[in-house]
């Protein structure tokens, strides 16, 4: 059996009412953390589709400029392995929760910075270039989040429970789009002249205000029970040792991290884009979808969690790769559509329905991949390399397919859709789990 097992097992030292205020307090802290992170990364992808281009580098060519500007959003991704690794290891090391607090931190100062960022025709060359190390900064702070709010969760829960609260930080991921779709949505309500003449800076400055609440809330909560028992083993375990014992589970991982987060990125990012660059779709109109697809996704996800612990995690992984297979034409026939229904339909499917049921299964699939004393390294490394090169390959090869077509085709986005879903579906089939676990979820 799982330390992780007999851990919960013996978790009735608690009172009922402690141990509600325990998981309730977890939730908020993984909740909270994934909201910042991604109200932080999507509004950046956001803007990086929309503004950045036209803020931070040289006037020209507007679609030149909004590939350069999609190149510092792939800079951020290219940093989040190093901290997945780094900090993954210092979760193993001092723990899961002080391994939090610093990463969030870090992740909250580079958005507000960001903010603050002045732009080219003020600071010239300067501009990108501070925008990019802004940019690894918070990418090396965010390339800790999931993971550890994801094993945060799985640590914290009792058999049976795994699959439910590992969504939560799925929750918050949706919770983070809503804020900042709403911050677009709103900003754009007159059109784009605003966002533009300085309107998209606001809910970057005002990210600190979350920051400060979640930085609060995250030292309150205690060391998972699991970490506390093999804390000694965890310290001596190496990095190496990990993924040379490990490697088969670290596949599994990096193959459903690098699937999941390429189907994400191109309903949400490369979606904004298209839509701007190819169909003359305001920011309005497609940051309204991305909020209706979020708040769908809002209500499925505890469903989804639910569905985890009845049926496993493994299996609900693989039934969302299958619908992304099926769904990989019609997605860009309906942006293609470009009537706001069609775009509104498309989105909402993908990044409501589609996306967030692979998501709400890999808090408790990935983290259960790992024994206890090397699951924060293992998860955080082999989730951070998948997603980073999916953020950073992904929707630029995308946009770069379409815009080098001659009638702007999005077929071979839809191929890449299709072997997106193959690569979930892989993963889930040969996932590690029962190595490590008695436990199905």
């Amino acid at each position: 059996m799982d330390v992780q097992d007999s851990v919960t097992a013996d978790a009735p030292q608690e009172t009922p009412k402690e141990e509600r205020t325990r998981v309730r307090r977890v939730a908020t802290a993984a909740i909270v953390g994934t909201t910042v992170e991604w109200f932080d990364f999507y509004l950046y992808a956001t803007m990086a589709s929309i503004v950045f281009g036209k803020v931070f580098f040289p006037g020209g060519d507007s679609q030149t400029a909004t590939l350069q500007s999609f190149a510092t959003f792939a800079v951020g991704f290219i940093a989040r392995p190093i901290g997945g690794i780094v900090f993954g290891r210092i979760g193993d090391r001092i723990g899961r929760k002080n391994m939090l607090v610093v990463t969030f931190t870090m992740m909250g100062v580079a958005t507000t910075g960001i903010g603050l960022l002045p732009g080219y025709a003020q600071i010239g060359i300067w501009a990108p270039i501070l925008l990019v190390v802004l940019r690894v900064v918070q990418g090396m702070g965010a390339g800790a989040e999931f993971a550890g709010a994801a094993v945060v969760s799985y640590e914290h829960a009792r058999p049976g429970r795994r699959g439910s609260q590992g969504a939560w930080p799925a929750l918050g991921l949706n919770i983070g789009v809503v804020l900042s779709s709403l911050s677009i949505t709103l900003l754009t309500l007159n059109g784009d002249k605003f966002l533009l003449a300085g309107g998209w800076r606001i809910p970057f400055i005002l990210s600190i205000v979350l920051v400060g609440v979640g930085v609060w809330i995250r030292r309150i909560v205690p060391e998972t029970p699991a970490y506390e028992a093999d804390r000694e083993k965890a310290q001596q375990v190496k990095f190496v040792d990990v993924l040379r014992t490990h490697w088969r589970a670290a596949l599994v991982v990096f193959a459903i991290a690098l699937g999941y987060s390429a189907l994400t990125y191109i309903y949400k990012t490369f979606s904004v884009a298209y839509l701007t660059e190819f169909q003359g779709v305001g920011a309005n109109a497609s940051s309204t979808a991305v909020l209706i697809a979020a708040l769908i996704a809002i209500a499925v996800i505890p469903f989804f969690g639910r569905l985890s612990d009845a049926i496993s995690s493994k299996r609900v992984n693989i039934i969302g790769g299958a619908l992304s297979i099926a769904f990989a034409f019609p997605f860009l026939w309906l942006l293609k559509d470009g009537q706001t229904w069609a775009i509104i339909l498309g989105v909402g499917l993908g990044a409501g329905v589609v996306s967030p049921m692979i998501f709400a299964a890999q808090g408790s699939l990935l983290s259960r991949q790992f024994p206890t004393e090397a699951r924060s390294t293992g998860v955080g490394t082999a989730r951070e390399l998948g997603a980073a090169l999916a953020g950073a390959v992904v929707p630029l090869a995308a946009l770069g397919l379409v815009t080098s077509s001659p009638t702007n085709s999005t077929v071979g986005v839809s191929v890449i859709l299709v072997g997106l879903g193959v690569l979930v579906v892989i993963g889930g089939v040969f996932e590690q789990g029962r190595r490590h676990s008695t436990e199905k979820n």
